[in-house]
């Protein structure tokens, strides 16, 4: 439990932290303002939002790749906008607009602004590659074989472009405008293509000039649980439900006996069997996919992910890397950057590199909200502007090594404002568990929810 000590120094509106703030042994020296947890949640909401919203790619309205307040990007690409990262933005945007932090207008005028860029954009059987040029919308490569459709990145996307579909339901001709465009975009989408031929599995890549090369099935279990859906809920280029039970979970081999911590995980997670894999799996498919009541043959999808975010928090506390810092109000450990790059930060002796990611926590508010908040306020109050930013709290810290960088990646901010608000009011479970076709996806993948 967090304990915090207060020195008053003015009325209560108005008093600060000030040398007298303790969590677990931690001490701070800054001066933030104390408010309440609803004002801080909504602080945090406000300033990540802003990377979406100020942030943004001017030409396009996508979210950047990257924003380092430094101004040092090694491979020029401050103007390289990603599509699973404008996913998460655009549904950080509908929370802006249920916030007040913009008017309802002004999100429908940006997100427009989005769908007539992807519109345009370059695409393969549908689908957008992992990141483009803002400025021209052409493809960015990835990696050299990595130069066309990039499908789970596109899943991202879609996530968010039915939940805006959903939101903006108003009969003005603007609205409609922006749901017939996202429904084209949506139908335009050649999941089957993805299947090589009626395989029973997707493929993440396919190149126009590599074909398949690069030759990777998506095999769970890992952060793609959403693809999967999409793909089955698609009402003009559907897969069949083979695909996820012999691809996705592996004719059953997908499930999992590992109990660490005595938390039992149902899933056996890909390269990360024994302690579970980065806590981002826990939120990118679940952005809109409500976990709540998912259910499925091969697992309980709320229980699985509260079970792997208690793993993670409780690997930080036994702390056996010795790293500085660590420990039950400051934990989280996901994919992220690193002093040696950007790396898989998870559970394990060769997946620890020190390394604690704020999106990890906040973006499990929902499946841990005591220790989350607790999270947040040792963030906030004790680590403060080492860590906190003109868009919230930077990518990664390490006390360890010393190394703060003040850095942003658009798909670990993302998580942190949609997962908020889904523990705050469950906005974007609701608006994408209300499109039917994913229902009618669900119900042929065999999931109760």
């Amino acid at each position: 439990m967090v304990l915090i000590t207060l020195v008053v120094t003015g009325v209560l509106s108005g008093c600060f932290f000030s040398d007298g703030v303790s969590v677990k042994g931690k001490s701070s020296n800054t001066e933030e303002p104390v408010i309440s947890d609803d004002s801080l949640l909504t602080l945090v909401q406000y300033r990540t939002f802003q990377y979406f919203w100020e942030g943004a790619e001017p030409v396009s309205g996508m979210a950047r790749e990257r924003i380092h307040m430094d101004g040092i990007y090694p491979e020029n690409d401050m103007n390289i906008v990603t599509t699973g990262g404008t996913g998460f933005g655009v549904m950080a945007i509908l929370t802006g607009i249920e916030r007040g932090f913009i008017s309802r207008e002004q999100g429908l005028e940006r997100i427009r602004k989005i769908t007539d860029f992807l519109a345009k954009a370059d695409r393969f059987h549908g689908a957008w590659p992992h990141w483009l040029y803002g400025e021209t919308g052409r493809v960015k490569p990835f990696s050299t074989k990595d130069d066309g459709a990039d499908i789970v990145e596109t899943a991202y996307l879609m996530q968010g472009l039915l939940a805006a579909r959903q939101y903006f339901n108003q009969p003005t001709e603007s609205e409609k405008k922006l749901v017939a465009d996202i429904n084209r975009l949506w139908e335009e989408v050649e999941w089957d293509w993805f299947t090589r031929g009626g395989r029973h599995v997707i493929y993440w890549h396919w190149s126009p000039r590599y074909e398949w090369e690069m030759n990777f099935p998506v095999e769970g279990y890992n952060e793609c649980l959403i693809l999967y859906v999409l793909a089955a809920s698609s009402t003009t280029h559907p897969v069949e439900p083979a695909a996820y039970h012999d691809g996705w979970a592996r004719k059953g081999k997908i499930r999992g006996n590992s109990r660490p911590y005595g938390y039992n995980l149902a899933l056996k997670h890909n390269g990360a069997e024994e302690y579970g894999g980065p806590l981002f799996w826990a939120h990118y498919s679940f952005l809109g996919l409500d976990p709540r009541h998912l259910k499925d043959q091969y697992a309980d999808y709320w229980e699985h992910n509260v079970n792997q975010t208690l793993i993670n928090r409780q690997w930080c506390i036994e702390n056996p890397g010795k790293y500085k810092g660590y420990g039950p109000d400051c934990w989280g450990l996901t994919a992220g950057y690193s002093p040696i790059g950007y790396a898989a930060h998870a559970p394990g002796r060769k997946t620890d590199l020190g390394v604690i990611s704020p999106t990890a926590a906040l973006g499990s508010f929902p499946y841990t909200p005591q220790f989350s908040m607790e999270a947040l306020k040792c963030f906030y109050y004790l680590l403060g502007d080492k860590i906190w930013g003109k868009y919230g709290f930077y990518d990664g810290f390490s006390e360890t090594a010393n190394w703060y960088p003040k850095r942003y990646l658009a798909i670990d901010q993302g998580p942190e404002v949609v997962m908020m608000e889904n523990y705050r009011s469950g906005l974007l479970w609701k608006l994408f568990m209300s499109c039917p076709e994913i229902q009618r996806g669900l119900d042929k993948l065999g999931f109760e929810y």
